[in-house]
């Protein structure tokens, strides 16, 4: 089993995050897994996005040239790796920012007003990135929701209690959407 995937959106919205965070929680439930950030010279505001590779074979590239999925936070990023995704492939987007159309029989189109839930439920639209990532789980079925909540805990502990609370409960919105 091999998926590729890449999460993309706009710097600030957890692009980086999210991908890293997937892929710490498939390396503990021991798949081989490559994390390839890349984020443009504007940082905030600017584009970002990384290719996250999971795998039960040995990877060869961290480069992603044909995706499995694609997460898309923003309609730059869409319109950017679209083309990038193989037929029958998954996209996930966020209808908050993303209000064109995709009429494709060739994907799977996924659309959640990811800003607007994260808004209305945790108080900030900063979590729209982590309750994709639970969408994200519960569809795929690649890794286990226990493992992305170890892997949550382990990067957010340090900024306190209300953080991870507030995260894993975006996780929790995210996988009850499905």
């Amino acid at each position: 089993m091999t998926k590729k995937i890449i999460f993309s959106g706009f710097g600030g919205q957890g692009v980086l995050s999210s991908g890293f965070l997937f892929a710490e929680a498939c390396v503990k439930e021991g798949y081989n897994v490559t994390y390839f950030p890349s984020y443009g010279a504007e940082m905030r505001g600017g584009t970002a996005n990384c290719h996250v590779i999971v795998s039960t074979e040995r990877i060869a590239s961290p480069i992603i040239t044909e995706a499995d999925i694609l997460v898309a936070l923003n309609e730059p990023s869409l319109n950017k790796f679209f083309t990038k995704v193989k037929k029958e492939g998954l996209i996930f987007i966020n209808t908050s920012v993303i209000k064109k159309k995709i009429e494709n029989l060739f994907y799977k189109i996924f659309g959640f007003p990811l800003d607007e839930l994260s808004l209305k439920k945790l108080g900030s639209s900063k979590f729209a990135n982590i309750i994709q990532l639970g969408v994200l789980s519960k569809l795929t079925d690649i890794v286990k929701e226990n493992s992305l909540i170890e892997a949550i805990v382990n990067k957010f502990g340090s900024k306190g209690d209300k953080i991870v609370e507030l995260n894993l409960k975006a996780l929790e919105i995210g996988y009850g959407l499905v």
